[in-house]
């Protein structure tokens, strides 16, 4: 038995960018504000659609999509 899968992409929806199911909410959304400084309890206060485990799942679909990227190194400029 499989369950639902928490992180969805349709072209008709935010132009196919990943979003919570059921939802307009997307992950780079979510990830946007936690790397700001944001706490999931005022990411969930914001989106009441929202839930800890939609959250947790919009990480570790980044981490997933990060891990299979081609990463190239980052230089800083003196």
């Amino acid at each position: 038995m499989t369950a639902e899968p928490l992180i969805v992409s349709d072209p008709k929806v935010m132009m196919g960018k990943p979003v919570i199911a059921g939802t307009r909410i997307t992950v780079d959304l979510i990830l946007e504000k936690l790397g700001s400084g944001e706490s999931v309890e005022a990411v969930l206060e914001a989106h009441p659609r929202l839930t800890r485990e939609a959250v947790l799942a919009a990480l570790r679909f980044a981490a997933q999509v990060l891990r299979s990227e081609v990463v190239y190194p980052i230089t800083r400029s003196a």
